[in-house]
């Protein structure tokens, strides 16, 4: 049982179809996916979520209920709640992150894994100390959001750094944001300053044992996340590098038909 967490969550099975579990990024919800779970639900059934400090999934413990090895552990308990016993994952970005830790920590509870715009996380502890610094003006902002126009210019500042690309071209750019603004700011702060990247352990080390079958999607327009991405394929013989045309570091969002494309030929595919 998660004694700490109240998750708000859609499982939609769909009679003698795989399961994929899907994880949303920072900022996004139980919705972050639906575009490509329109096309998903002919062949898979499917389980998403808010995570902590998104949504309406309600942390009943300390701020330590926020980071990502309890977060890990509450997911795998909801597993086995529901009883799926085992099941394909989706991850992305800031729910990537989390995806990979699942994966390398919780092996055999997954069958293929793709992680769209993700990364195992900061190498050394300079580099995670400065993190936690920076996240932490990033979520003074936030909390101070607490008014909308405020937070929805928040948002509009967060949207123009590069490796989202031309997100804001988008035609369905205000839809996102209009979902994006369903969160609590003040819990988006805690998601930040505690499952931020400087605040996860480094994952580098452990993906060079994996040995579960690894889609790695990034964008074409996400320069920094393709230098990362390429030297995780690298260092794992067992993951396979994407990267997706017209897209940045959203791609379900900005392209979604390839995303869909790719996550069926590679779940499909011979192991």
């Amino acid at each position: 049982m998660n004694l700490k967490y109240k998750f708000n969550y859609y499982l939609n099975v769909n009679k003698n179809k795989p399961l994929i579990l899907l994880l949303h990024g920072f900022m996004g919800n139980i919705n972050e996916f639906d575009e490509a779970i329109k096309i998903l639900t002919e062949d898979f059934s499917y389980l998403t979520l808010d995570l902590p400090g998104h949504g309406k999934t309600q942390v009943l413990g300390s701020d330590e209920y926020y980071t990502i090895q309890p977060t890990a552990q509450a997911i795998i308990n909801l597993l086995d709640e529901l009883k799926i016993d085992k099941c394909y994952l989706i991850g992305y970005s800031m729910g990537g992150r989390l995806a990979l830790y699942l994966t390398l920590h919780f092996s055999e509870r997954f069958i293929k894994v793709v992680l769209e715009s993700a990364s195992p996380g900061l190498v050394t502890e300079a580099e995670r100390l400065e993190r936690v610094r920076r996240d932490a003006q990033i979520a003074r902002k936030l909390s101070r959001s607490i008014i909308q126009t405020d937070f929805a210019a928040f948002l509009s500042n967060w949207y123009n750094q590069p490796i989202f690309g031309y997100i804001k071209n988008h035609p369905e750019y205000d839809r996102m944001i209009e979902n994006r603004l369903q969160n609590n700011p003040y819990e988006l702060d805690k998601s930040l300053r505690f499952m931020g990247t400087g605040c996860q352990p480094s994952l580098w080390e452990k993906l060079q044992e994996n040995k579960i079958p690894l889609l790695l999607l990034v964008g074409e327009y996400d320069k920094k996340f393709i230098f990362i991405n390429t030297e995780m394929a690298q260092l794992c013989e067992f993951a396979q590098l994407k990267i997706i045309s017209n897209a940045g570091h959203n791609i379900h969002f900005e392209n979604t038909l390839a995303f869909v494309e790719n996550i069926k030929d590679f779940f499909y595919a011979a192991s």
